[in-house]
């Protein structure tokens, strides 16, 4: 019998210890409200969990869907907890940039420009645009040319635009009131290095969506990553699995546990 009470008590607090941990993945993903504007944020500690970037399976295809990636992952022995789209795509779903996978380049930069009125000028050619990125010393958002200037080893790293904020600054090519407004997804590297990545549900413009990253998030540097229909998010904790409209993604960032 002391045995048995011996083990339930074991039992109990081992229950108890993965209690807060269960409770903190649940909630990395949370709604948020600026401005009016509706957000869900989700918040990352590098250091602590697994953030990878995907693209295509082991069939060479892209995934194009995040039930798809779950799939894979589930395969793995793994779970995947949260995925959003890592940036602009083309219509055969590859990176418009430079992306990196695992260490390994499987595109590169993109330093293409393009000409045209303000508002007809492709997001990712919207200057500067940057690149996020994971390497040895943690997280970073760099503009594109501070990117391959630096040259820094990175384990993943996917290229978008236009930058939102640099150095705590707005991106001066955005205009206060702008009547540009959509469903946007961007990631910024905040505080301690922490990744915070957010996704709008209601639509806002350029200048509110980096004002949430530097004011709200207090995010140095932030990226956008996608608007309008390329925006989406799987999160079952909170009942998300996003389909794009395109006919699915491209590059996504997956948590993987």
């Amino acid at each position: 019998m002391t045995y048995l009470k011996h083990g339930l008590l074991a039992l109990a607090l081992m229950l108890a210890a993965l209690l807060p941990l269960h409770q903190a993945r649940a909630e990395q993903c949370a709604q948020e409200t600026f401005d009016e504007a509706k957000y869900v944020v989700c918040t990352l500690e590098v250091g602590k969990v697994d953030l990878r970037l995907f693209w295509k399976g082991a069939d060479g295809e892209p995934y194009r869907a995040f039930s798809s990636l779950a799939d894979a992952v589930r395969a793995e022995g793994r779970k995947l907890i949260f995925a959003v789209n890592a940036g602009m795509y083309r219509a055969d779903f590859s990176p418009m940039g430079l992306y990196v996978e695992n260490g390994r380049e499987l595109k590169p930069a993109n330093m293409a420009t393009a000409e045209g009125a303000a508002g007809q000028v492709p997001n990712f050619y919207k200057k500067p645009n940057g690149v996020f990125f994971l390497g040895e010393a943690g997280a970073g958002i760099l503009p594109t040319d501070a990117f391959l200037k630096l040259a820094p080893k990175t384990r993943v790293a996917t290229q978008s635009g236009p930058m939102l904020v640099i150095a705590n600054r707005l991106n001066p090519i955005f205009i206060s009131g702008s009547t540009d407004r959509t469903r946007r997804s961007g990631v910024g590297v905040c505080e301690n290095g922490t990744v915070r990545f957010a996704i709008s549900d209601d639509g806002v413009n350029f200048h509110d969506f980096a004002r949430l990253f530097r004011d709200r998030l207090q995010c140095p540097d932030a990226l956008f990553l996608d608007g309008g229909r390329g925006v989406g998010l799987y999160n079952p904790a909170m009942g998300r699995n996003d389909w794009s409209w395109h006919g699915g993604f491209g590059p996504i960032f997956g948590l993987v546990e």
